[in-house]
């Protein structure tokens, strides 16, 4: 007879491995489907130093941490696969991947995060793996000795910027407004960085290079001018686009392409939850994800036993 878990949970950043944990720690039988590397964004994040209980962390070293935590209560994790289907209607939901295989479960907790936000500019797509970058931590290295800029203006764009000074010989912040969005602790250890300098009130409008970047044009908003800037590469931390097509049209979405959820992170179909980055929410934070994970299993359940 085809097992059917208690829960089916869909991505293995913060929120869904935290899903993962209490669920499995619960005794329902639990198994998280990831389309990736296991950790979504936290992996992407040189430094985490803001989560309690740690003082000072790698991304990919919380990840391993959390997925060891879920596999030792119980909880099975597939990654690398690819999800076509999700029939989320009915007692029993079922989700199928690309090489045909089927799960089945009695609860489903949506938790697949968010992808970083481009800037949408010319060169962006054709320099994109030959100086265009999403992650420090991923690509710092080939820069060492090097100069990039760095787009953003939030606690992401500092910190990485930061981080990227242990390779870059010179990074530029360029940020739209005239003030940083990030918290004053990011703002402060950016600004006494001697490798950093900053271009405010300013956006990228192309990239451009030969085979490689070699120089972006940047418009300052105010007056309208433009100005060539030579750098070797261009790292964007200008927010996330949530990893929600696939559910277009089975669970409601916002304008922005967040899954709709209440106060307990329940959808509108019974049995179904959402947790993470894909759902809306003011901050985007690895506690925060932790937490929505926690409240949706939570969820989960008390649905269940109900």
């Amino acid at each position: 007879m085809e097992e059917v878990f208690d829960v089916i949970i869909a991505g293995a950043g913060a929120a869904g491995l935290s899903a993962g944990i209490y669920s499995s720690r619960a005794r329902l039988s639990t198994l998280i489907l990831n389309e990736g590397a296991v950790g979504g964004q936290m992996v992407l994040t040189n430094e985490i130093a803001n989560y309690p209980g740690v003082e000072t962390t790698r991304g990919y070293e919380l990840a391993a941490t959390m997925k060891k935590q879920a596999r030792d209560f119980g909880c099975i994790i597939k990654s690398n696969i690819r999800i076509t289907t999700y029939d989320l209607e009915g007692e029993i939901k079922r989700i199928v991947l690309e090489d045909g295989r089927v799960f089945r479960s009695r609860a489903v907790i949506l938790a697949p995060g968010g992808k970083p936000r481009p800037l949408g500019i010319p060169g962006e797509d054709s320099f994109r793996g030959s100086g265009i970058s999403y992650c420090a931590t991923c690509d710092g290295d080939f820069f060492t000795g090097k100069r990039v800029a760095v787009v953003g203006g939030g606690n992401s764009a500092l910190e990485e910027a930061v981080a990227l000074t242990n390779y870059a010989e010179e990074v530029t912040i360029v940020h739209q407004f005239d003030h940083f969005q990030g918290f004053r602790h990011a703002i402060d250890e950016a600004g006494k960085n001697p490798k950093i300098r900053f271009i405010m009130e300013s956006e990228l409008r192309e990239i451009s290079g030969n085979g490689v970047v070699r120089e972006v044009t940047v418009e300052h908003l105010p007056s309208g001018h433009r100005s060539e800037l030579k750098v070797d590469g261009v790292f964007v931390f200008i927010g996330y686009v949530p990893n929600t097509r696939m559910l277009s049209g089975i669970v409601p979405l916002n304008e922005k392409q967040e899954i709709v959820v209440d106060e307990s992170l329940r959808t509108s179909i019974p049995g179904v939850f959402a947790a993470g980055d894909c759902i809306p929410k003011k901050y985007r934070q690895v506690t925060t994800a932790v937490a929505d994970g926690t409240i949706a299993a939570l969820g989960v359940a008390e649905f269940l036993r109900s």
